[in-house]
């Protein structure tokens, strides 16, 4: 059956799709997760969302499965490796940016007990409804907190896709099989 999807879904492209139907827009409150998509969110600054997820397994390889313990010891010689991983974004101020916003992260967690508990800080639990935006409010609070403790590529456009990505923002079209209005009252 033949399904209508987000006009920003590539339907010539399996992965997209898969992400689309699957993933994009359903909450996921797991750390593992959470920290993955924050990653790979800040190597979309400049590119599109498409480019970064066909490179998401080679991501996952060269990154040590998002395991983060050791993302955030990556040395010199880790980092020289990433520089020259033909299947990643190759960017030298992205991949220094994922190993220190790694260790942020893992800041954050500590104080919080996990980063959805630091994002529930400024969602109170709540999923917000709303498409045809890039940033709000709520991704300008984030992405501001977020760069006061060091991180870097985590502008509110980065922030608000992320929250879109995670289901904390769900913006599916209302062409869309998966569009959902909320509790809008």
């Amino acid at each position: 059956m033949n399904q209508t999807r987000c006009r920003w879904c590539n339907l010539k492209n399996p992965i997209y799709i898969e992400y689309h139907d699957y993933e994009w827009g359903q909450l996921n409150t797991d750390d593992g997760y959470l920290y993955e998509m924050l990653i790979l969110e800040s190597f979309q600054a400049g590119l599109s969302w498409e480019c970064v997820l066909n490179k998401r397994e080679s991501f996952r390889i060269a990154y040590d499965h998002f395991d983060i313990n050791k993302v955030s010891a990556y040395d010199e010689q880790k980092k020289n490796e990433l520089y020259q991983n033909q299947n990643i974004i190759r960017n030298k101020l992205k991949i220094n940016a994922s190993i220190k916003n790694s260790q942020v992260f893992q800041t954050v967690v500590s104080e919080y007990g996990s980063f959805y508990n630091y994002l529930t800080h400024f969602t109170s639990g709540s999923i917000f409804y709303e498409t045809d935006q890039t940033t709000s409010p709520l991704s300008d609070a984030i992405s501001k907190d977020l760069k006061a403790r060091g991180m870097t590529f985590v502008g509110s456009t980065i922030v608000y896709s992320y929250l879109q990505a995670v289901g904390i923002i769900v913006s599916h079209e209302k062409d869309c099989f998966l569009y959902q209005k909320g509790d809008l009252t």
